[in-house]
Parts: structure tokens; sequence; C-alpha cells
């Protein structure tokens, strides 16, 4: 797969550069390097995120950049990826260290259920629960589209196959009463592609699922595309089997042309990791991000307001990693 040839690349020139550069004793302080105690060897992490016009490119980014300035043993470095699914599927392969999706496919992956059928990786763990991402059903004005059972016949966007985002189309279509994809004329196509093609009519809607605000949802509103509403009955209906499903506002005037607020479905992304990563390593990992929480939240919108309080709620159970369990028993979470 040539994806996996690319992030292959990148982790043997990480490892190179971690091995030159080497590492230091010590301990984690706010705005400073951190070391483990232990004095740890040179790790490598190689965290892919979403595609490059998706706010999780940019928090991936973020993210790996503080990781690699703030903690001297750790090489951290993030890449484009197809999204949440081949995010599990490259770190339960060992190509990837670090990776954010959403809780639900977290759970399957964990638990070998849906796309993970056969495949579970029973030794995934969670540094933290990050922020909520909200389902977002952008669509022409011209469409004709006020409702999710209004997508019916139309031309609309639903992602590749076998993506976190198709199958967030399946659960909500199916639960409006649908059969998916069968009622709907389905354009599987990137979230960059499906912004240019509401932008020149050429398709009726997409789904887009990112945090807001999202660079092709912005795109999409500002040529007078318009968000669709998701309202109760659809969001009890999912509640109903899939636990992790809660309520969002988009706020008014989070995009061009948005006058009102927007309610939609979301669940909470998740930042996981291999199981086999070292306890330390992961210490520093989860300490360095929150002594830095506020710095990246001027910077990443998405990562503004998150609390160590809230990180280890709303995950699905998911197992969190034993030496982030350290860092938030020790100050006082756990």
């Amino acid at each position: 797969m040539k994806l996996k040839k690319l992030l292959s690349l990148a982790v043997a020139g990480a490892v190179t550069a971690a091995a030159l550069t080497g590492c230091s004793g010590g301990s984690s302080s706010n705005g400073g390097s951190a070391s483990s105690e232990e004095g740890n060897e040179a790790v490598t992490i190689n965290f892919p995120t979403a595609s490059a016009s998706g706010a999780l490119y940019a928090v991936g980014a973020a993210i790996t950049n503080l990781w690699d300035t703030q903690i001297d043993y750790v090489s951290a470095s993030s890449q484009a990826s197809a999204g949440g699914i081949e995010n599990l599927t490259l770190v339960s392969d060992g190509e990837a260290q670090v990776s954010i999706a959403i809780s639900s496919n977290c759970y399957e992956c964990l638990n070998g259920q849906n796309s993970f059928e056969g495949y579970a990786y029973d030794d995934l763990k969670v540094i933290a629960g990050l922020y909520f991402n909200p389902n977002q059903v952008v669509v022409t004005e011209n469409s004709g589209i006020e409702s999710l059972t209004d997508v019916a016949g139309k031309h609309f966007a639903v992602a590749s196959a076998g993506s976190s985002v198709y199958g967030e189309c399946q659960n909500h279509f199916t639960a409006a009463g649908l059969t998916f994809p069968d009622d709907i004329n389905c354009e599987y196509i990137t979230f960059t592609d499906a912004a240019d093609m509401l932008q020149n009519g050429t398709i009726d809607g997409a789904w887009i699922m990112s945090g807001a605000p999202a660079s092709a949802v912005t795109q999409a509103c500002t040529s007078g595309c318009k968000l669709v509403n998701i309202g109760d009955e659809i969001i009890s209906a999912l509640q109903e089997q899939y636990p992790w499903y809660a309520p969002f506002t988009i706020p008014a005037g989070t995009y061009p042309n948005q006058d009102e607020d927007v309610q939609t479905s979301a669940i909470k992304m998740v930042m996981f990791c291999r199981g086999d990563l070292d306890e330390q390593t992961v210490y520093d990992l989860t300490k360095v991000f929150w002594e830095n929480i506020d710095e990246l939240g001027e910077s990443q919108a998405n990562l503004k307001g998150l609390t160590p309080e809230e990180a280890v709620k709303d995950i699905a159970d998911l197992p969190l990693h034993p030496g982030a369990e350290r860092y938030y028993t020790e100050i006082g979470v756990l």
C-alpha cells in the first residue's frame, strides 16, 4: 500500500534522526524539555492524522511539534492519512505509534467489530479523550435538502467506503429510515474534492466529520451552501444502539452565512497509542501535552478549553495507557 510505504520511510528517517540526537536525563517542566528519569533511549513517534484539508491534520502537527521540541528523547512527526480507521490500522500494524480517531472506531478496533472484524487490536490504549468531533452535513441551496431523509435520491458525497465517515453516513441515514447506500446516489471522494464539487454545484451535499470550523465546510458555505440540522429523534435513535453519540451545537457564525445555531451529533476524539509504548514515555507525552494545552489551544481551536478532568470521560470505556493513568492519578483526576 503506497501510504504504508511512505510512512515506513518516514519512520526510518525519524529513527536515524533520533539516534543522532540521543537523549539526556531530567524531568518534564512546563515550557521546557522532558527526559525520562530512567534515561530513556530515543523514541520515534509516527502520528498519522487525516487529509491535509481537515482540522485533524493541523491538530496532529501541533501535538507532534510540541513533543518533538519539548521531550528531548522523542522524535515525533505527523503525516496525512485517510483518517481514523486507517490510523487505527497503522497503529495496530506497528507502522505508527500514536494517533487520533473517534472513540467509536477505537472501541471497534479494540473489540474486532465492523471494519475490524477478525483484526482486533487488544493492546490499544488511550492517552487522552480530546474534543467532540461533530458530524456536519453541508448541502447546496438548490438541493432541496432540509433533513437527512431528503438526501434520498440525491448526489451526495459519503467519503471512501469503509472509512469512519462512511460509517457515520450508514448509521445516521439508517436511523433516518433510508436504506444506505442504495437510496442515495453516492460519491466516494475526499473532503477536499467534496468542497470543490459543492462549490461548483456538481453534487447536492456532503458528509464532513471534522472539528468545527472545518476548511471544507467553510469553502462550501462561502459559495452559498448551508448546514443541515440533525434532530433529537435521530440522535435518540442513534444513542439506543451507539452510546458514544452526543448532541452537539455548531454556534451561529461558525461558518460564512450561518445565521443560526445548527444541532448535529458528535463523538469524542481520542488520542490513542500502542500498548507496548514505554510507560515513562507515555507519561511524558501526557504530561507535556497537558502542561502546554493553553498554548496548543491558542493555535488550534479544537484544543482550546480542554481539561484533564474531561479527558477521561466519554471515551467508550477504553483503557488508559499505564503511563497516562499514572499522570492522571498524580494530578488527582483519577
